[in-house]
C-alpha cells in the first residue's frame, strides 16, 4: 500500500473474502497497531468500498462501530483500512456447537437493538443483518458486538429536511434471504422495521441452530427466494418460536406490525429481552457470553495440561 506508506498488509493473514474482494490483517508501521485492510478491485462491477468508507466516517464515535483510518487507491485496488476486530457471531456460533445459550442470545439481542438505534438515528438502514456482519471485539472488548459491512446500507431519511424516503414496491431482494423480512421478500422498499425483523430471525437462529427455510437446494435463486418467502409467510410465529420465550414472538410480531415510516420503540424491544431473561432466572452479565466462558475454560485446560506435563517430567527424573 503505497499511498501514505504507513500501513502494511500481511499477505499470510487473510481474514475473509466475498463478492467485494478480500480482507487481510495488517499493521501500522509507526505504532505497531494491528488493522484490517479491505481490498476491492478498481474494476469491480458494482464498487461499494468508497461509499462504505463514507458511511463508516459518518458513524464514527458510535459505540460498537469500528474505527476507520483511511481509504486510498492504487492501480489495482480501492483500499479501506480499519480497526481489527475479533471473530463474527457466525464463527462464535460454530465454536459453541452451533447453538448459543438463552442468556447469550438475549444479551446479543440487546446490543443489536442498540446498534440499530444508533445507525437509524444517523438516518441509515443497515439492510444486511446477518451473523457474519456482527463481530466481537478483541481482548478486553470481547463482550462488545460491532456492526460492520455497510455496503448495502441506505439513507432512509433526508438529514436536512427530515423527510422519509417514499414507499415503493416491485424491488429486488436486497440483503440476505435467510434473515430478510417478509416485506423485503414481497418487494417493498425497506425501512427501519425490516432491520428489526431481521434481528428477530437472527436471534431465533442462534437459539435453535437453524431456521426452517435453510438448506434448500435450488439452482435458480429466484425460485429459492420465493420458497423462503412462502415458508416465512405460511409458518405461524407460535410454531416458528416453539419452545422459546414468548418475548421473542412479541419481538418479531412487533416488527411485522410496524408501518413503513414508523420509528421502532427500541426501549420496548430491549425490555422484552430483559423480561425474557428475568422470567427464566437469568441476569445480564457481559462476562457470561458463551464464547468468553469457552475461551476461559480452554485457557484453564491449557494451564492444567502444562502443569501436568511439568509434574510428569519431574516424576520421570
Amino acid at each position: 500500500i503505497k499511498e501514505k506508506n504507513v500501513f502494511t498488509i500481511d499477505q499470510n493473514r487473510l481474514l475473509g473474502k466475498g463478492s467485494f474482494g478480500k480482507i487481510y490483517a495488517g499493521y501500522n508501521k509507526t505504532t505497531g497497531e494491528e488493522v484490517a485492510i479491505k481490498l476491492e478491485s478498481v474494476n469491480a462491477d458494482q464498487p461499494q468500498l468508497i461509499a462504505e468508507y463514507k458511511i463508516y466516517k459518518y458513524l464514527q464515535h458510535g459505540f460498537g462501530i469500528p474505527k476507520v483510518y483511511e481509504c486510498s487507491k492504487n492501480k489495482k485496488y480501492i483500499i479501506l483500512i480499519m480497526e481489527l476486530l475479533g471473530e463474527s457471531l457466525e464463527k462464535k456460533l460454530n465454536k459453541c456447537n452451533r447453538k448459543f445459550s438463552l442468556l447469550t442470545v438475549l444479551m446479543i439481542g440487546e446490543q443489536l437493538v442498540t446498534r440499530l438505534e444508533f445507525i437509524h438515528s444517523k438516518n441509515y438502514l443497515h439492510r444486511d443483518i446477518k451473523p457474519d456482519n456482527f463481530l466481537v471485539g478483541r481482548g478486553n472488548k470481547s463482550s462488545i458486538i460491532y456492526a460492520i459491512d455497510f455496503g448495502l446500507a441506505k439513507k432512509y431519511k433526508d438529514s436536512k429536511t427530515g423527510l422519509h424516503i417514499p414507499y415503493r414496491d416491485g424491488k429486488n431482494l436486497t440483503g440476505t434471504a435467510r434473515y430478510a423480512s417478509i416485506n423485503t421478500h414481497l418487494g417493498m422498499e425497506q425501512s427501519r422495521r425490516d432491520d428489526i425483523e431481521a434481528v428477530g430471525y437472527m436471534l431465533l437462529y442462534f437459539l435453535k441452530g437453524s431456521l426452517p427455510w435453510q438448506g434448500m437446494v435450488l439452482k435458480d435463486p429466484k425460485k429459492k427466494y420465493d420458497k423462503i418467502k412462502q415458508l416465512k409467510y405460511d409458518i405461524k410465529l407460535d410454531d416458528l418460536c416453539a419452545g422459546q420465550p414468548v418475548e421473542l414472538i412479541k419481538f418479531i410480531q412487533y416488527a411485522r406490525d410496524m408501518k413503513f415510516e414508523d420509528k421502532p420503540d427500541y426501549n420496548y424491544l430491549r425490555s422484552l429481552l430483559r423480561k425474557a431473561a428475568t422470567n427464566n432466572g437469568l441476569n445480564f452479565d457481559p462476562s457470561k457470553f458463551d464464547w468468553i466462558i469457552k475461551e476461559e475454560q480452554e485457557k484453564e485446560n491449557e494451564i492444567k495440561e502444562e502443569k501436568d506435563e511439568n509434574i510428569n517430567k519431574i516424576n520421570d527424573k
